[in-house]
């Protein structure tokens, strides 16, 4: 019999709101690839909660991989990984973090509960505020060096190399530090490049970050201060939004707006164009709104918060702005309602099979807004010609168990120097690492 979870106090804001919310109508599939399905709004009173609790995988277990491929682990006994980066000589970063206190968020007993129920997926510790080092030095496919490579950051996520030059987006500050090939630490403080939208709030707290090929410029990921602008449009300036920064003066501009909270960046390897991930808007239902990956244009407008997937308006925000809506872009691919797809990462490497080159790998962390769970899973979308083409292919699936608990989460995705997939497991404390079966 289990007992893990029978009338633990913890649990009960789960199991009173498990009676509240709606049923998706809808399987997950129709809400996925370049024209998903988007049925009415429906909203409730009291939001559809269905966590997975986080339990973390039981000893020599592993996510399932699709055939003819093989998984394993590359690093475990982390810290809340949430986020990789591959420097030229192959060593790993991996961000050890978590949410920094947001004392003005989610207030009220709806938001109270809801808050308390997401603690049960993992996401309620203290950040590490860590960046660790991991080197596969004898190419065994497991890192046996681990190093605190920087340490006191306050949310760290995304990482990018300029040269001698990384850069790393705190929560509330994009910061450069000096980087040799080689080097397992740094210890030099930070030098601030440019503050960035944080606050009291700050609801959506990762800040991603990518740098443009030659070099000359940085985009950063800032989400939204809200689901959908409650907290006052005045909290959303410089937010759901991608900025372009220079690395060297600061200057920064909005580069695309109304991306509620965008969080994968990466380069199209044969159209050269810049893509995101972004997490959709909750609490209309079950069935919406999808996930979705898009290019992002410059000056490009994405909907949020006044319509989604389009010029679908969305009429819980008042005012209304009905001429941004007539702008606002359609996502090239939608990812399936409240998947969380978080990670992206295309491939450029020649380890895997030839149906992977190109396309994009996407790590869905999973829903806590949609009965039956969604996402918790990496998901392939096949790309030709710059665009994507044919139907996704699930790479890693078993995160979850039988009772609906939550082995591990998928983040972070990247490609190791050799080819192979890293994907970052923030609840099984991994990272996994997926080649070719033999």
């Amino acid at each position: 019999m289990r007992h893990r979870l029978h009338f633990q106090f913890a649990a009960l804001p789960r199991l009173l709101l498990a009676a509240c919310g709606d049923i998706a109508k809808l399987p997950e599939q129709a809400g996925v690839g370049p024209h998903p399905i988007l049925p009415p709004p429906n909203p409730r009173r009291l939001p559809t909660v269905n966590i997975a609790p986080a339990i973390g995988w039981p000893p020599g277990a592993s996510p399932t991989p699709a055939e003819g491929l093989a998984v394993a682990s590359f690093a475990s006994e982390l810290d809340h990984p949430r986020w990789l980066y591959v420097l030229p000589n192959g060593d790993v970063l991996v961000a050890e973090t978590n949410a920094p206190p947001k004392p003005n968020d989610n207030k009220g007993i709806k938001n109270w509960i809801t808050t308390q129920v997401m603690k049960q997926a993992g996401a309620g510790g203290k950040s590490a505020n860590r960046i660790t080092l991991l080197r596969d030095a004898d190419g065994d496919g497991v890192a046996e060096v681990r190093s605190a490579f920087l340490q006191d950051l306050n949310s760290p996520f995304g990482m990018a190399l300029i040269s001698d030059a990384l850069y790393v987006a705190n929560t509330d500050v994009l910061l450069r530090f000096p980087y040799r090939t080689g080097d397992t630490t740094i210890t030099s403080a930070g030098v601030k490049v440019v503050d960035l939208p944080a606050g009291t709030i700050n609801h959506h707290w990762t800040k991603n970050v990518i740098a443009s090929r030659d070099g000359t410029r940085l985009y950063v990921t800032v989400g939204s201060n809200s689901n959908v602008a409650e907290n006052g449009m005045e909290n959303e300036i410089d937010r759901a939004a991608i900025l372009e920064v220079d690395p060297v003066t600061g200057h920064t501009r909005v580069f695309a707006t109304g991306l509620r909270n965008p969080n994968g960046l990466a380069w199209q390897p044969q159209s050269g164009a810049l893509w995101t991930t972004v997490n959709e808007r909750d609490e209309i239902g079950s069935d919406l709104v999808p996930d979705y990956m898009t290019s992002v244009e410059d000056g490009g407008f994405y909907g949020w918060p006044f319509s989604y997937y389009g010029r679908h308006v969305d009429t819980r925000v008042q005012p209304q702005r009905l001429d941004l809506v007539d702008k606002a872009r359609v996502p090239d691919y939608a990812l399936g309602a409240h998947t969380a797809s978080l990670g992206l990462a295309f491939y450029e490497g020649d380890l895997l099979p030839k149906r992977f080159w190109n396309g994009a790998f996407i790590g869905q962390h999973g829903s806590w807004n949609r009965r039956p769970h969604s996402g918790y899973k990496v998901m392939f979308v096949p790309f030709e010609n710059g665009r994507p083409a044919g139907s996704p292919v699930d790479i890693l699936t078993g995160f979850l168990n039988e009772y609906g608990e939550a082995l591990g989460r998928p983040v972070g995705v990247a490609i190791d120097r050799t080819g192979a997939l890293l994907v970052a497991d923030d609840v099984g404390n991994i990272i996994w690492r997926v080649v070719p079966a033999k």
